[in-house]
């Protein structure tokens, strides 16, 4: 099992080269394309007891550590019910590591992300920490989540998160869409309850079915 993902943060990947902020909401055009490997950096806080115990049971149950073409279904799926442009299945390793990845063509003008990122950007260490779904319609409706690398990078408006939580207790990461879009209130509910479900799709993915 490869404990040290190859890839070296949320960056564009090398093919195409880095594109502009997303198209749908060009007030971040002016910030630039992406930023470089350094730019995403950050305290590393994560207990190493807890991340030895999660490659433990990712080992014990067989679940690769690298992309998955079944992982990257379940993505997409997810993200076609929301209607979110992303979706990712994401374990909590040394990064956060998107085993499973859905996200525009790369000839959309759309940012293309990598497989990975720091453990303290985006909202998933949140959703790891409270153990529970984590609603955001609009990222910036709220003082607490607004100010994010993600929002400053990719330009995201909206995010929903779920956590993979085994029945030993033992979270192994999230499932998560974004957009940068954000989303009227009154469907908050219902992406919520996307997102919750497909963590039971995966959890139950993971624990019956031999991953890919």
């Amino acid at each position: 099992m490869t404990h040290h993902p190859s890839d070296p943060g949320l960056v564009p990947s090398p093919a195409p080269p880095a594109l502009s902020l997303p198209r749908r909401d060009m007030r971040y055009a002016a910030r630039g394309p992406f930023p470089p490997p350094a730019a995403v950096t950050g305290p590393q806080t994560q207990p190493a007891p807890e991340l030895a115990q999660r490659y433990e049971l990712l080992k014990c149950l067989g679940v690769p550590t690298t992309a998955s073409e079944d992982f990257d279904e379940l993505a997409r799926s997810m993200a076609a019910q929301a209607g979110f442009l992303y979706g990712f299945v994401n374990l909590f390793l040394e990064e956060q590591t998107f085993v499973g990845l859905h996200q525009p063509p790369a000839d959309s003008g759309y940012v293309i992300v990598g497989r990975t990122m720091s453990r303290d950007h985006g909202w998933c260490p949140e959703v790891m920490a409270r153990k529970k779904a984590l609603p955001l319609h609009d990222v910036h409706a709220s003082p607490r989540f607004s100010g994010n690398h993600v929002v400053d990078a990719v330009g995201i408006r909206s995010y929903f998160g779920a956590p993979l939580i085994h029945d030993s207790g033992t979270v192994l990461g999230t499932v998560c869409v974004i957009d940068p879009e954000k989303r009227p209130l009154s469907e908050a509910r219902r992406l919520r309850d996307i997102v919750i479900n497909a963590s039971t799709q995966v959890m139950d993915h993971i624990v019956r079915t031999p991953v890919r």
